[in-house]
């Protein structure tokens, strides 16, 4: 829009959005790659090149050794010897980052900065946060919270202006929110069938995963974001793990992660304590005392399932609920899910890929409103 030579009204031209230079249509590309690829940049520029040939992504100008080039000159990639003692290309905490922003900005949106990254409770009182709504004083509140402008006002409407006189009853202060903090645990299922049958369900754990990780991280930086995995055993991963995680020849232990779920959770210090579980499958797998695995991917076994039942039992008695997203649709497999989400008084989602981020941060932001009891 701008205005014509006489200055009188406006002229309206058509909208054209800055263009991306070459680097950057193949960045956007890479990025979803290496993380299909699970971190592998030599698979990822190999399924890069297929692309370029079947849908002409570069130019004789541009061309995808260019790319590479312009990488590794950004710090995206770097090389590195590998444990057979070869070298070769591998990315960058740079390009980690980079992966997780994007997730950030496709799962949940171009979202803005909250202020210092705290949750709130339902709980008004002394503190620092404001709520823009406005109450009488009552004792011990500070000075600093009342609301001069207001309790002025009152003093007027209440005694007139002749006399100036202001009193504790004339005092208006803006009210405020307690707020605290949240450590949340997530649980993600690497067992066999989050590739099976054709489809890969591990790839959209990981977004989530990513996204969750770099919404708290520069949303609500007083929180804390633990990540687990559950396979036939339980290990805990770290932020710059979640790229390269990959399924692996498992059955599923859930008991086992929530074990060691509940054991992370016990040393955090925030009152607000919660699990957040993906799985596609049925419980199949339990470790025994003498270390030796009861394993049984026939149907629901009821010794396992009674074992979960009671780990999510325990983790009700420690104020830790359990949100279970269900990427599943076999009704017994959701039978089991409805039980188990009885025994700890948690929730659940039966889901598919799809809106399966959306529903994790929906869950998280309203959990951060309330107190949990």
């Amino acid at each position: 829009m701008e205005r014509n030579e006489l200055g009188e009204g406006f002229i309206f031209t058509s909208y054209q959005a800055d263009e991306k230079t070459p680097f950057e249509k193949l960045f956007d590309i890479f990025q979803e790659l290496i993380t299909f690829t699970s971190g592998d940049f030599d698979e990822a520029i190999d399924w890069l090149r297929q692309l370029d040939v079947e849908y002409e992504l570069t130019t004789p100008e541009y061309t995808i050794d260019d790319f590479i080039q312009d990488l590794i000159k950004k710090g995206y990639i770097q090389e590195r010897v590998g444990n057979d003692g070869k070298g070769g290309l591998a990315i960058t905490s740079k390009t980690e980052q980079a992966i997780r922003q994007r997730a950030l900005n496709q799962i949940f949106g171009k979202m803005r900065k909250g202020n210092s990254g705290s949750h709130k409770t339902e709980y008004s009182g002394s503190s620092d946060e404001k709520t823009g709504e406005l109450r009488s004083y009552r004792f011990g509140d500070v000075p600093e919270k009342i609301s001069m402008t207001e309790s002025l006002k009152n003093a007027q409407i209440n005694h007139g202006i002749g006399d100036f006189t202001l009193n504790e009853g004339d005092l208006v202060v803006e009210d405020s929110q307690f707020k605290t903090g949240m450590s949340t645990v997530l649980m993600i299922d690497i067992s066999h069938s989050m590739i099976l049958y054709g489809e890969d369900r591990i790839t959209p754990a990981k977004k989530v995963a990513m996204a969750l990780a770099e919404l708290i991280t520069t949303r609500y930086p007083k929180d804390t974001l633990d990540i687990l995995v559950f396979g036939n055993d339980a290990w805990p991963i770290s932020l710059k793990d979640l790229p390269y995680l990959q399924v692996g020849p498992f059955h599923t232990n859930t008991v086992a992660g929530l074990q060691l779920a509940m054991n992370i959770l016990r040393r955090k210090r925030n009152a607000n304590k919660q699990i957040f579980m993906i799985t596609d499958g049925k419980p199949s797998c339990l470790q025994l005392r003498d270390g030796s695995y009861y394993k049984n991917p026939m149907g629901l076994d009821p010794y396992i399932v009674n074992k979960c039942y009671d780990m999510a039992a325990q983790a009700r008695k420690l104020q830790i609920p359990i949100t279970t997203f269900m990427i599943a649709t076999d009704p017994y497999l959701q039978q089991f899910v409805r039980d188990f989400t009885k025994s700890n008084r948690g929730k659940a989602y039966y889901t598919g890929l799809k809106g399966l981020g959306e529903m994790i941060f929906e869950d998280y932001e309203n959990n951060r409103k309330k107190r949990m009891r």
